[in-house]
């Protein structure tokens, strides 16, 4: 079978690149032909034997959907017809599952969705988006969704419940590992002003820093706890110097900002925490990475979180409460065989986690 992926793929970041990267390698070992249509970017590669195609849109914030929509919807015909495609998969429901449905649709090809989150749980909110979701949905052969919780957002706009089914995230077990080197890499600490060099345990949080990460919360937990410990924000987004500014304003001590990295997986196993403070989640593949990582997580009971962590493997807590979070990172923190028990138990837990469920 001739397979389209369509959405974000590496080498860009993020939980939607690494579940379309492990799915795409899925595919070639099965057997099928995967090509990609992703967004530009300067390091575009085939990868793996995945032909990888780009549609041009503009680094332009507002613009940068509308530009990929009709771009990609004229590229994607010409891949269809070029490349013989069987089976269009886009991974987020606006704009690549809306491109994927209306090429499918005038092509005559069998379309599959995969909704990861943020499209259910925030783009839905929008009356205007809702439709376009739901009219999406509705027209899709296939669709499927990473946790319960989004099955439920999609059931309840009508959606036939027998083509809706749960496809968890997968984690790569061999590129994330507790056996990566423990030390920070050389690059990371010569760019920062301020370098974990001390011998407090190190929390780690990776993500965009928007709103929806919480990561004014992580901060405020920070001051909270009771617990000597240094904080490691990995990423970027609109909310790094208002997040800084906080950091310096509430003289939160022993917080490093490093901005975002591709190589995350030389990070964790330098780290003792993991923390997502999120107030809104799909299912972030940045807790199985963790996980497969040896590391306990501390996160928030949102999205399909608590499908992924139970107590043996780290704490569950609620959003936007700092004093909770700090209590969770204390009890960790304080007690070495708790931390130890539950990074090991962190590791194995994402074995489980280790292929990713080919959906069609």
């Amino acid at each position: 079978m001739h397979v389209c992926i369509l959405g974000q793929y590496p080498p860009h970041i993020g939980g939607v690149s690494s579940h379309t990267y492990l799915l795409s390698r899925e595919l070639v070992k099965r057997g099928d032909d995967v090509y990609v249509l992703t967004y530009p970017h300067p390091d575009i590669a085939d990868v793996e034997g995945v032909k990888v195609e780009t549609a041009s849109a503009p680094n332009i914030k507002g613009l940068r959907g509308l530009f990929f929509t009709i771009s990609s919807f004229f590229k994607l015909i010409s891949m269809v017809r070029r490349l013989k495609i069987d089976l269009i998969h886009a991974h987020f429901l606006l704009p690549p599952g809306l491109i994927g449905v209306c090429v499918g649709s005038l092509m005559g090809k069998k379309t599959a969705v995969t909704a990861h989150g943020s499209d259910l749980m925030i783009q839905a909110k929008n009356p205007l988006l809702r439709r376009l979701i739901k009219f999406t949905l509705k027209r899709t052969d296939y669709v499927r969704v990473v946790n319960q919780t989004l099955q439920e957002k999609v059931l309840e706009l009508g959606v036939n419940p027998e083509k809706v089914h749960v496809t968890p995230n997968a984690v790569d077990v061999e590129k994330f590992n507790p056996q990566n080197n423990k030390e920070l890499p050389h690059d990371m600490e010569m760019s920062s002003d301020k370098v974990l060099h001390s011998d407090k345990p190190v929390l780690l949080f990776v993500g965009n820093l928007v709103f929806q990460k919480g990561v004014k919360y992580l901060l405020d937990a920070k001051k909270l706890m009771n617990t000597p410990a240094e904080l490691l924000v990995v990423g970027d987004g609109p909310l790094r110097q208002e997040l800084e500014m906080k950091v310096n304003g509430d003289g939160i001590s022993d917080v490093v900002f490093v901005g975002a990295r591709r190589d995350v997986e030389k990070i964790m196993p330098s780290a003792d925490v993991f923390v997502l403070p999120s107030v809104s989640e799909g299912s972030p593949i940045t807790i199985l990475e963790a996980l497969a990582s040896g590391l306990p997580v501390v996160a928030t009971s949102v999205g399909g979180i608590t499908e992924v962590i139970n107590e043996k493997v780290g704490m569950v807590v609620e959003p936007a409460n700092p004093q909770e979070m700090a209590t969770a990172l204390d009890k960790i923190l304080e007690n070495r065989e708790i931390l130890n028990k539950m990074g090991v138990a962190a590791r194995e837990h994402a074995l489980e986690y280790s292929t990713v469920q080919v959906p069609y």
